[in-house]
């Protein structure tokens, strides 16, 4: 019967993803939506009023309108997406590298127990597909796995029993790769994004290294959704089952759990368009993950470019010395995204002794010193330009604000190569390409040494506030002949390939980009 209580503060609480850090971005900006057909759901929330929202939708978020009407009905067949309250299927993989010829468990739990299927999908163009189903498993055994356990603020599944290994065939393309678990009685299906990897694959060097943002995913992630133990760097509950702010928040949250509602990360989508188009102009790209940065699993020399493709804000200081030390060493970096590197983290071991797999960030909490989330001594704030190393000193631009509502991307400098063959003249605009969040340059922050800089953008919008402000997208060329793009805005990747959001002009600007990243001023040879 608590449970049912709970269950009809959907309305009010679930749908108040606006306030919970989880899909702040996800109702402001269009792009919350999954971007492959079996990732949409049809399913949504009945809201207390009795009017009928889509899950992404926050009644108070500016800018949208509760749906009204009937709750719509899922095609016959179709499983709903499973949810935190009574998890009917959630899981997660393991930690480890995953490689073409390796293997990646799978820990799953069931409720009610019942046998379960997996099938396994990589992430492409496969003419307009989005992706391609790869293999499916057996029927497996499903079980109650124990409760998360919660120390503080902090939930981990490090302990659940391991369901299935899926063993990688050698001939499997590195990529992303998302595994879609569905109950026997196809009533319920949950995800779970995963990355195999051949970054240091000595018989092939690719041009481009694309870094997922998994350790931002974890930042957002607020599993379980319960009204009860789920926790992120954003918000708690409270123990009526209201939503709690920064302030009481987690500083410590775990790799080893699900992901909060259907599983996928929050803008997962954004690095899928990157992926899906790129692959379908054969651009070579290898991958890997933020963790993998951090490990120093990552050597940027092999690579002409590494690609951000989405947003990537959570950053450790290996990760930013790794991608420093890149730039300088002559590989370019590309960030298709908004507000990158604004937090500073730390990782460390888990219970279990396995590494990297407990992200620590204080925020602006006071924490014990040593605590492993208590970052640089005597800053006011885990800010990396409270630690005295604003983004804009590696990005050439950095966070501004969020984006109120989506407003046309203002194109300046339009005679430099970058907007080539786009036919875009000085001062043309391109429709909803500021959105989400967005950055700027500040002339009182030091920009990093550079040999050549344009500012590609320059964009008005309001704030959440109200407030006129200005999006801007940089690039500049580094002594070493690399180059450092910076989009300035959550819109960029989903311009790429998102189906009702595609923008040829974004699209052949991109591809500007690339094409004189892999042809200019890199000589494999000196790899040795």
């Amino acid at each position: 019967m608590e449970v049912h209580l709970w269950e009809g503060r959907v309305g009010t609480e679930l749908n108040r993803r606006w306030e919970s850090g989880t899909h702040a971005h996800g109702v402001s900006d269009p792009f919350g939506q999954g971007p492959l057909p079996w990732l949409r759901s049809p399913e949504q929330y009945v809201a207390a009023t009795g009017e009928t929202v889509p899950w992404y939708v926050s009644l108070d978020a500016p800018g949208q309108q509760p749906f009204s009407g009937a709750r719509p009905r899922p095609p016959v067949g179709t499983p709903g997406n499973s949810e935190d309250v009574n998890q009917q299927i959630k899981g997660f993989a393991s930690a480890g590298v995953v490689r073409p010829g390796g293997s990646v468990d799978f820990r799953v739990t069931v409720h009610p127990p019942r046998e379960f299927t997996v099938d396994v999908y990589r992430i492409g163009h496969y003419a307009g597909d989005g992706a391609h189903h790869m293999t499916s498993s057996p029927l497996i055994a499903g079980l109650a796995q124990p409760a998360p356990l919660v120390a503080g603020r902090t939930v981990s599944c490090h302990h659940w029993w391991h369901s299935w290994r899926l063993q990688v065939p050698g001939h499997w393309r590195p990529g992303a790769y998302v595994a879609v678990l569905t109950t026997s009685d196809n009533l319920h299906r949950s995800h779970i994004p995963f990355t195999v990897r051949d970054f240091d694959d000595p018989a092939h060097t690719a041009d481009l290294l694309l870094v997922l943002p998994d350790v931002t995913w974890q930042a957002y992630n607020l599993f379980p959704e319960d009204g009860r133990d789920g926790a992120s760097l954003y918000h708690a509950w409270d123990e009526e089952g209201g939503l709690l702010g920064e302030r009481e928040a987690a500083v410590t949250v775990s790799f080893d759990r699900p992901h909060a509602g259907a599983g996928l990360p929050l803008h997962v989508g954004h690095a899928y368009d990157f992926i899906r188009w790129a692959e379908r102009y054969g651009y070579d790209l290898a991958y890997a993950t933020a963790s993998d940065l951090h490990a120093g699993l990552v050597t940027p020399e092999r690579h002409r470019a590494l690609i951000f493709p989405g947003h990537d804000e959570y950053w450790s200081e290996p990760m930013r010395r790794a991608v420093e030390q890149a730039r300088d060493d002559g590989t370019s970096l590309v960030f298709l995204s908004a507000n990158t590197m604004y937090w500073r983290v730390e990782l460390s071991a888990a219970a279990s002794g396995e590494p990297n797999r407990l992200l620590n960030c204080r925020k602006r909490q006071k924490v014990p010193a040593g605590s492993p989330a208590a970052g640089v001594p005597g800053s006011q704030s885990a800010l990396w330009r409270d630690a005295a190393e604003p983004e804009q000193h590696l990005l050439g631009i950095q966070y501004a604000s969020r984006v109120a509502a989506p407003v046309p991307l203002v194109a300046r400098n339009t005679g430099h190569w970058l907007w080539e063959g786009t036919g875009l003249q000085e001062g043309d605009e391109l429709p909803g390409l500021v959105a989400g969040e967005a950055d700027r340059y500040f002339p009182k922050v030091a920009l990093p040494e550079h040999t050549e800089r344009v500012l590609l953008a320059h964009s008005p919008y309001r704030d959440s506030a109200g407030r006129i402000r200005h999006q801007e997208t940089s690039l500049y060329r580094a002594p070493s002949g690399a180059y450092v793009f910076a989009a300035g805005t959550f819109a960029w990747s989903p311009a790429l390939d998102r189906p009702g959001h595609t923008d040829e002009r974004v699209q052949r600007a991109t591809a500007n980009l690339l094409d004189r990243l892999c042809k200019d001023g890199w000589d494999p040879a000196a790899l040795g």
